[in-house]
């Protein structure tokens, strides 16, 4: 599965725009995966969001992941849910989702990541990379060298998630990430579609640098 440009949706950032309509010009850019994220709507209201995403992610062979709700994942057929520290253990949602299901973790140390996949995560974020004022409660970055240490010590795929912009893609790259997630370097932009496809162009281009 790739997880190369990973985007996660946000109405604010995105300037009122809905979730669906961020993750179709997202996957009109080649965004490979679209998280639905969104901490105030209601349960209905997150899953009439999931549904629509869902078309669109069908369409477009782009995976779809709901932040923290399995339930809601479940519920709108979602590819898998991404779960934080303060969500349903790994353990626990494993035995609740069907086979196939993606759990992805958020993680902030060598030792979480590897807690995460002994538990069953298929790939872990390392959370924030970098400072960033897309999460209130994000704390200080943990840097490209524990977003390498990480990649030594786990198997499953690691993807970097937050502060990551056209400036910095290629350190992350370069430590090892297989993913990179963002929110406002393309949400945030007045052309979302132009936006991701220059994300992902950097993204392949710091790849193939990084197999040189």
């Amino acid at each position: 599965m790739a997880y190369d440009l990973y985007v996660i949706t946000d109405e604010e950032i995105g300037r009122g725009l809905s979730h669906a309509e961020i993750a179709r010009r997202a996957v009109e850019g080649g965004a490979d995966v679209i998280q639905l994220r969104d901490k105030r709507l209601s349960g209905r209201d997150l899953f009439t969001a999931a549904a629509a995403i869902r078309e669109i992610t069908l369409d477009a062979g782009a995976l779809f992941i709901v932040n923290d709700r399995l339930d809601v994942a479940l519920a709108a057929g979602a590819d898998g849910v991404h779960l934080g520290a303060d969500d349903l253990p790994v353990r626990c949602a494993r035995r609740i989702a069907p086979p196939g299901f993606i759990v992805g973790v958020s993680v902030d140390s060598v030792d979480s990541a590897i807690r995460a996949e002994a538990a069953g995560a298929d790939y872990v974020a390392l959370s924030p990379t970098f400072p960033t004022t897309s999460k209130d409660d994000a704390g200080p970055g943990h840097g490209p060298a524990t977003l390498s240490a990480i990649r030594s010590r786990v198997s499953v795929p690691v993807v970097a998630i937050g502060g990551i912009n056209r400036e910095n893609v290629d350190r992350v790259i370069a430590a090892g990430a297989d993913g990179v997630a963002v929110i406002s370097a393309v949400v945030g932009e007045p052309d979302i579609a132009a936006a991701a496809r220059d994300m992902r162009t950097r993204i392949t281009a710091a790849k193939a640098r990084a197999r040189e």
